[in-house]
């Protein structure tokens, strides 16, 4: 991008050389005679470096510099002047200028020092945005396992970018921290971050809520309403569980990606939007597509930079570094023995991070101590056991209260499915009529939950 240099001389003759000499090195050059009006194009234009005469009429140039330096601390500024004088150029050096030039000015050191300038100025913008970057990719993806670095790596490589990506992972290894870290560290951070958990809305709903409608649009549209790629323009859209998104609602996001612009439900005004869309699934997004339960299309639309979120039972090395993590959030100290180390490393986690931390909350309630026995955290784990209530037919999971309501249903429906199928027999006809569904929706069901018992046929 060119570099914008501000002049502010009263003299003619040294406004025209000096841009001159900067526009032949392709800046972009403005002009002003005075401070003020100086001060006024700084509030238009984004300018990177200002020449500053000392001085100058109303307003004189060291005033100047040290309003210039308070209101837009990033703008390089190199005073000029043909009375200068070794306390005025320390003076004003102190006072934040880069430089210190005299009049007669010499072409090779005006050049010399705006380049040096803009070097300097690129290079500090560079180091903040890299301290930036790895503050919000660390500061939530907690870890020191070999996965979890090269997580926090490709965030760091994919943030600036606007390229799709695609999260995988099981239920609650924390595919939303990595998305909202990815949208931290980029330059849309100041802008929305707009989630959307396409399992949650129901079907009918789904193409409202992304698109917006206008009112009349359907029965219950009794007033016009913005959607979540409007609601993230200039941001970021997190399209979370994006493989329970319908047809229909696929093939009209896959349109918004190509086209960049969407039509509310009910309307025919087009809205152009700006919209980084990261989504993320727990299910085989490839699989669904050879299934035509996705389209494969948006797959590779939306499968640009694919990032994988392991389970915790494969990072155990992570575990007591979460736990920890958790704990401080809640203002609890602790320290724990080996045994109680050997404990976290040994359990399943099937609920995943979200089971860490609600033991963690567990602990801060429950455990009155500072260090923590292998003993003690087996209680722990026993007395979350025995809440639970006794099932009928196959066993639901043990954390399914700890899970959230579509995590919970999920693992519902997969039991009852299991349970009426071992009731009918197996017969898919017997066990569709025998729950009131269509047999085509039950195999959609069946796919859906990966249940390919042996015993499943038709009659």
């Amino acid at each position: 991008m060119m570099s914008t240099i501000l002049i502010i001389d009263d003299e003619h003759g040294i406004r025209l050389t000096l841009a001159s000499i900067l526009e032949d090195e392709k800046y972009r050059v403005f002009t002003s005679q005075d401070a003020l009006a100086g001060i006024e194009t700084l509030r238009r234009e984004i300018i990177d470096m200002v020449f500053l005469d000392v001085l100058l009429p109303k307003l004189g140039g060291i005033e100047a510099l040290e309003r210039i330096r308070k209101d837009w601390p990033a703008v390089e500024i190199v005073m000029i002047s043909g009375h200068a004088n070794i306390d005025m150029a320390v003076r004003a050096v102190k006072l934040g200028a880069f430089d210190f030039l005299e009049k007669p000015l010499s072409l090779d050191k005006v050049l010399t020092v705006c380049r040096n300038a803009l070097a300097i100025k690129k290079l500090r913008e560079e180091n903040k945005a890299l301290k930036k970057i790895s503050s919000a990719a660390s500061e939530n993806i907690i870890g020191t396992s070999a996965v979890i670095r090269n997580i926090r790596e490709t965030v760091k490589q994919a943030a600036d970018s606007d390229a799709r990506i695609l999260i995988t992972g099981e239920n609650g290894v924390g595919k939303e921290i990595v998305a909202r870290a990815i949208h931290q560290c980029s330059s849309r951070a100041d802008n929305p971050f707009v989630d959307v958990n396409c399992a949650a809305i129901p079907e009918p709903l789904i193409e409202s809520e992304l698109f917006g409608h206008e009112k009349g649009a359907f029965t219950d549209a009794v007033s016009s309403r913005k959607g979540r790629f409007e609601m993230a323009h200039g941001g970021t859209l997190f399209l979370d569980e994006i493989g329970d998104m319908s047809l229909s609602a696929q093939a009209k996001v896959l349109r918004v990606i190509q086209e960049q612009k969407i039509e509310r439900l009910g309307g025919e005004k087009t809205i152009e939007t700006d919209v980084r869309i990261i989504a993320a699934t727990n299910q085989d997004l490839e699989e669904s597509c050879k299934e035509g339960r996705f389209r494969q299309d948006l797959f590779f639309r939306l499968n640009v930079i694919p990032i994988h979120v392991p389970s915790l039972r494969e990072r155990p090395e992570d575990i007591p570094m979460l736990l920890f993590y958790f704990l401080k959030e809640m203002r609890k100290e602790l320290t724990l023995e080996s045994g109680a180390l050997e404990l976290l490393a040994a359990h399943d986690w099937p609920g995943n991070v979200r089971e860490l931390k609600n033991l963690a909350e567990r602990i801060a309630v429950m455990y009155q101590g500072d260090c923590m026995t292998g003993n003690d955290l087996q209680k722990l784990l026993d007395n979350k056991k025995n809440k639970k209530p006794q099932n009928t037919g196959n066993s639901l999971p043990q954390d399914i209260f700890e899970r959230n309501f579509n995590e919970a249903r999920d693992s519902f429906e997969r039991c009852y499915l299991e349970f009426q199928l071992s009731k009918n027999n197996g017969i898919i006809s017997r066990t569709a009529e025998a729950i009131g569904i269509y047999p085509s929706n039950l195999h959609a069901k069946l796919r859906k939950h990966s249940i390919t018992a042996a015993n499943v046929k038709e009659e």
